[in-house]
């Protein structure tokens, strides 16, 4: 009874340092405003500024609840800060690769950049070419072309334009898109066509060898979820029994808390030598660079 004794302790203490320190706070007194108005802070917090920071910030608070509960029933202090922390961060840790969504707009870069090819062989101005695309761009990058055909409506100057696109995609392959068809409002040849064609041959042989690559270190990823999960089932099964007492104590929780760091560490090493490194762009200010 000594553990849960000490967290009753400690959570109304807790308690009566919040509310005192809500007391100090100096709030203009305002009649018509809701009585409610703590509650309304509190679940604005908890819905978070997207649904998916809502739902994840939900989860950290029921993993804290289950994590009290458990120091409540078994004395494993550490659950309070391990098992929040575990809901927040494997998540990041061993979640899917960003790769694929990046993969998707390369493809479509390449379906746009060939459609642009097939329409100005036929002699259409870029202009026209451009807004007539709209209406067959794929999905990924309809909003960037859509903001691209509304520029050049409102009498944007076309380069102007096409380097806010490329500013739109961020990416260094739309920056090689955005620059063919700069070079082509320039010259206005009858060359584009065949620029943007092998342009959009080479995309795609980009998205073979990418996708290729993220097949190869999805591997790495799937087995680290699985080994993760295993490990969690175990070590939570092995704190229920006498063999975990000699981490009941305080120099056994520190050790404790080493080995889970060094496994979150080998973690974040996996994750970093599997991410794909980001290309630099060619059209940016000369600031920036």
């Amino acid at each position: 009874m000594r553990p849960a004794i000490a967290a009753i302790t400690t959570v109304t203490g807790l308690g009566g340092l919040a509310a005192t320190g809500f007391g100090l706070v100096r709030t203009p007194d305002d009649p018509a405003a809701p009585r409610r108005a703590t509650l309304t802070r509190w679940s604005r917090t908890l819905r978070g500024s997207t649904p998916a920071a809502g739902r994840s910030r939900r989860r950290v608070a029921a993993a804290a609840a289950v994590g009290l509960v458990v120091w409540l029933v078994t004395g494993w202090l550490l659950a309070v800060a391990l098992l929040p922390a575990a809901v927040w961060g494997l998540p990041v840790l061993l979640q899917t690769s960003a790769a694929k969504s990046d993969i998707v707009r390369l493809e479509a870069m390449s379906d746009w950049a060939q459609n642009l090819a097939t329409v100005l062989g036929v002699g259409v101005g870029i202009e026209q070419a451009i807004g007539g695309s709209l209406v067959s761009a794929p999905e990924p990058i309809r909003p960037e072309v859509g903001r691209l055909v509304a520029r050049l409506q409102a009498r944007w100057d076309t380069e102007t334009a096409l380097r806010a696109f490329a500013d739109d995609l961020d990416d260094a392959t739309g920056d090689l898109l955005a620059a063919a068809l700069v070079l082509g409002a320039r010259r206005r040849g009858d060359q584009l066509s065949s620029v943007l064609d092998g342009l959009a041959a080479a995309v795609r042989d980009d998205v073979r060898v990418r996708r290729t690559v993220d097949a190869e270190q999805s591997r790495g990823r799937t087995t680290a979820r699985l080994v993760t999960v295993i490990s969690a089932g175990g070590l939570g099964l092995m704190l229920l029994t006498p063999y975990a007492d000699p981490y009941r104590a305080g120099p056994g929780q520190l050790l404790l808390v080493g080995l889970l760091t060094c496994y979150v560490g080998c973690l974040v090493w996996m994750r970093r030598i599997t991410a794909t490194p980001r290309q630099l762009r060619i059209l940016v200010p000369e600031g920036v660079r």
